[in-house]
């Protein structure tokens, strides 16, 4: 079943969305505001998002761009803007369709279909095996980290990291998403822990921590692997 979040304020809208798409089997959920979104997003893990930008607690496109942080599930903005700026702006964060309110039902659930099939018709991109850089190579398959000739002893916290951001090069992954992976949903607001934990890195691998090169900081949202 294609799992469908919808992210909207106006609750005759909502209803309306949610009785059109359940009687065409999609699961959903519904989301009023940008806090709940992401947090539904993150533990429903949808295949399609319908966002509108005028949330009451949040800009959509800010929401858009923390969901790009870790995932490539389609967002269909759904929003009264009509001005070119408002529809680019949306765009660039990441989203992949812009229906201006008021729209036909007929002819969203047409567009989600078409969201839905080129997300089936892209192949999975392979897992990457060697990792290599100018200063240090990493081996995903045997877990080894090489820096000048020499293996670099990480420990299993510190490669969990590494490896995570490796495998999505040049994508932020949000502080929340790599706590939640490393040490679980408890612990999603230790932001002090990835602090420890990514200056280690950089002292390993980095020839000089205090400007990483690779392991990039994004204030207040999250981390990058930069290849």
């Amino acid at each position: 079943m294609t799992r469908v979040l919808v992210v909207e304020d106006d609750p005759q809208l909502v209803r309306a969305l949610v009785i059109n798409l359940r009687a065409r089997r999609y699961g959903v959920d519904a989301a009023p505001d940008g806090a709940t979104a992401l947090r539904l997003a993150a533990a429903r893990r949808p295949d399609v998002v319908l966002l509108d930008l005028g949330l009451p607690d949040m800009d959509g496109v800010d929401v858009i761009r923390t969901l790009r942080g870790w995932t490539r599930a389609p967002v269909i903005v759904l929003s009264a803007r009509q001005a070119s700026g408002e529809k680019v702006a949306a765009l660039d964060a990441g989203a992949d369709d812009y229906v201006t309110k008021p729209f036909s039902m007929d002819e969203l659930l047409a567009r989600l279909r078409a969201a839905v099939r080129r997300t089936e018709d892209t192949p999975a991109a392979p897992e990457p095996v060697l990792v290599e850089t100018a200063h240090f190579s990493i081996d995903l398959l045997a877990k080894k980290v090489l820096r000048d000739g020499r293996d670099v002893r990480l420990t299993p916290t510190e490669w969990h990291l590494l490896e995570i951001l490796v495998t999505n090069p040049g994508r932020l992954i949000t502080q929340r998403h790599l706590l939640r992976e490393v040490w679980g949903v408890t612990q999603a607001n230790k932001s002090n822990y990835l602090r420890v934990y990514m200056a280690q890195l950089r002292r390993k691998l980095e020839n000089d921590p205090a400007h990483p090169r690779y392991l990039i900081t994004e204030p207040g949202m999250g981390y990058r692997f930069e290849g």
